[in-house]
Formats: C-alpha cells, sequence, structure tokens
C-alpha cells in the first residue's frame, strides 16, 4: 500500500476529492446526471506543512473551510431543484410542448456549471457556532458529570477517565442517532465510496468502477477515525494537566485542544504511511 496525500469527504449526493491545491466536488443530481465542480485552494502552506503539530492544526481549519463549503456547492444544486419545481407549480398546467421545451433549456446549459457556495463570512459564522456547539457538548459537558462523582470518587486520574470515557460515548451516541437519519445514512455511504476511492488508488489499482467495488471501506486517514483518536488522546492529556479551579481547568482544556488535534493529526499522518503492525492496532479504534 503506497501513500497518495489524496483525501476528501463525502457531500450531499456525492463526494469532494482533494490532491494537493487541486480538487473537485462531483454530484449527481435529481435527474440522475453527475455534474462535476474543479477548483484549486488559494493558500500556500508550504511552510506551515514542514511544521509538527502545528500544521495539523492548520491542516484541521483549512478542512473544515474547505468541506462546508463544497458541501454548501452540493445542496445549491438540490435548493435550485426545489426552485424549479417550485416554479413549475405556480405555472399554469403543464403540456407536452411546454415539456419538450424545458428538457430542451436544460440540455443548453453547461452541464459543470459552478454552483455557489457559502461566502467566507457565513463559512467563518457556520464554523465558529459549530465549535461553541461542540465546546459545549464535548467538552463542559462530560467534565460537568464528572465533577458531580467527586463526592464518592476522590481519585482525579480516574475521574480524568471517566470524563473521557462520557466524552467518547456521547460520540458514539451522536453518530449512531444520525445514521438512523435517512438523508445521513446517504451520506455515509458515500463516506465510504471515498474511501473505497482511495483504498484502490493507494493499493496501485486502475481506478474503475470494477476495482473500487472490491476495495475497503476503511481507511486509517479517516476524519472520523482523527475525531476518535482526539478523544483517547484528549483522555491521556487531560489526566496529567490538572487545576483545582474548575474555570481554570475548563480553559486550558480549551486552550489544549489544539495541541491534542495536532498530535492526532501526526498519528494519522504516520498511520497513512506506515504499515507496521504497531500502527495497525493504534489504529483500530479510529476505524472501529
Amino acid at each position: 500500500m503506497k501513500y497518495s496525500g489524496i483525501g476528501g469527504q463525502a457531500v450531499m449526493e456525492g463526494v469532494m476529492m482533494r490532491n494537493g491545491k487541486d480538487y473537485a466536488v462531483s454530484v449527481r443530481t435529481p435527474d440522475g446526471d453527475i455534474k462535476i465542480n474543479k477548483d484549486k485552494v488559494k493558500h500556500d502552506r508550504t511552510t506551515v506543512n514542514k511544521i509538527p503539530i502545528i500544521r495539523g492544526v492548520v491542516s484541521f481549519v483549512d478542512s473544515l473551510v474547505l468541506g462546508i463549503s463544497t458541501l454548501m456547492i452540493s445542496a445549491a444544486y438540490y435548493d435550485d431543484e426545489e426552485s424549479e419545481d417550485k416554479s413549475k407549480k405556480d405555472k399554469e398546467p403543464d403540456t407536452k410542448l411546454t415539456q419538450v421545451e424545458e428538457v430542451s433549456d436544460t440540455e443548453d446549459k453547461k452541464d459543470d456549471e459552478p454552483k455557489e457556495g457559502l461566502n467566507k463570512g457565513e463559512i467563518a459564522i457556520t464554523i465558529t457556532v459549530s465549535a461553541v456547539i461542540a465546546i459545549a457538548v464535548f467538552l463542559v459537558l462530560p467534565y460537568g458529570l464528572s465533577k458531580l462523582l467527586t463526592n464518592w470518587i476522590g481519585n482525579d486520574y480516574l475521574l480524568a477517565l471517566i470524563e473521557g470515557v462520557v466524552r467518547i460515548l456521547i460520540f458514539i451516541g451522536y453518530v449512531a442517532l444520525i445514521s438512523r437519519m435517512e438523508d445521513i445514512k446517504r451520506v455515509f455511504m458515500y463516506h465510504g465510496a471515498e474511501h473505497k476511492c482511495i483504498n484502490c488508488i493507494e493499493h496501485g489499482l486502475d481506478l474503475n468502477v470494477d476495482n473500487v467495488r472490491e476495495s475497503s471501506r476503511f481507511h486509517k486517514r479517516c476524519g472520523t477515525s482523527f475525531l476518535v483518536i482526539v478523544l483517547i488522546i484528549s483522555i491521556l492529556v487531560f489526566m496529567f494537566i490538572r487545576f483545582d479551579n474548575n474555570l481554570i481547568q475548563l480553559l486550558m482544556r480549551l486552550a489544549l485542544v489544539p495541541v491534542i488535534a495536532g498530535i492526532s493529526y501526526e498519528f494519522l499522518r504516520l498511520a497513512g504511511r506506515k504499515d507496521s503492525k504497531i500502527v495497525n492496532v493504534l489504529s483500530k479504534p479510529g476505524l472501529w
């Protein structure tokens, strides 16, 4: 297996794939066509990418920005479809003549006409709101629940372990809950398809449908695996960095999140380049 550096994510009825500065979003539209939008990332991270830990934090933020932007690109196709359906209902009853004209108008459009995503301000607001919710659910809530046990458990290390386990259970419960939604289940299927494509390439096979079908849907560099690794490493870090003041403790946890993300990125990067037994064993929780 050879490291490719290719990454990506699922979007609405499609995938986004990135290799270096180049990325493409492919979306299956409601009429069954596949639209492809190609572009390049505008920034240059060559210098930052040479600095361990720091590059992980920067890469995580970049992935969030690109991920939300491309997700909105895919959603725009379905927003357009809903708008067209609504406008059709507002018009007079369909006739054979108008149906033919509508098909003709559609065929005259460019197949891969770029769709508008969110602007930078909207992306910043989306990420900020998501970050606040994530901090409340995955940082403050588990810490608060662990503090409720201080009357029965006096060992700080054990409390930190319980806090970490609660955090992981909340994450697993969240994934399990949203996976029951039909739309999200569909997104998860495209997520698996993205992994299959990368595995196909990294195993030296020609990128075609037959080879992709036979490839694994599990990949060690998966973004969800990254989150699981973050949760596990946070247990170890929070065990040994502790303060008596609850507010300082929470603020320190918040300050350590980028460091933990950076460490997790370095492990994920190593896992993608190495196929040793030790790395494979350590990657298991994320793959599960």
